[in-house]
């Protein structure tokens, strides 16, 4: 079962639930708008980005997802959020995504950190089976950074979501089961 109180501290990352607080943070994290084309919400937005966060923090407090905001242990700064959703406790399944990453840590091995310690997290402590991502297929750096932690890519959906830009989005599925986490378990050390 999912802790939606949980808090994962490391040496280099902090992953706390994300409270409303946050959004002053975020908000000058979240300005450029060319970092938002691959994501299904403009955050450059301020009302959007608010939206963004209050949604998650109600989807939260009803046990539906939970969101983290992504903090560097040094000096405390938010850098970006992630969350878990889509649960389907009988299916022993959920989803991992709504990332995003500040500009000055993008690149550093933060954002494959913080699946592993997911992966961890739902693996070992919650029962979980199996965890899924999805990206836009044309979100190159986002397809590789999944490949990398060890996913496996499962397929397309052709013209499945409708993006701010009106574009309509062919999204890729990828996917992790226990039993290969299990596995890559000796690659982690």
């Amino acid at each position: 079962m999912i802790d939606f109180n949980k808090t994962i501290v490391t040496e280099k990352i902090v992953l706390r639930p994300m409270q409303l607080e946050d959004f002053e943070a975020m908000k000058t994290l979240t300005l450029d708008t060319q970092m938002w084309y691959y994501f299904t919400a403009d955050l450059s937005n301020e009302a959007t980005l608010k939206n963004w966060i209050t949604t998650a923090i109600k989807n939260r407090e009803q046990q539906k997802e939970l969101p983290f905001t992504l903090v560097d242990p040094i000096n405390g700064a938010v850098i970006g959020t992630t969350r878990i959703g889509n649960i389907s406790v009988k299916d022993c399944r959920v989803e991992i995504g709504w990332t995003w990453i500040a500009k000055a840590y993008q690149g550093t091995g933060i954002n494959s950190l913080v699946k592993r310690l997911l992966f961890n997290y739902l693996f070992t402590e919650t029962g979980t089976l199996r965890i899924e991502f999805k990206t836009d297929v044309l979100n190159i750096a986002a397809r590789k950074g999944m490949e990398k932690v060890g996913l496996i890519k499962e397929g397309v959906l052709r013209s499945h979501t409708l993006m701010t830009n009106n574009r309509r989005r062919d999204t890729v599925y990828y996917s992790i089961l226990k039993e290969e986490w299990e596995s890559m378990l000796p690659n982690y050390a």
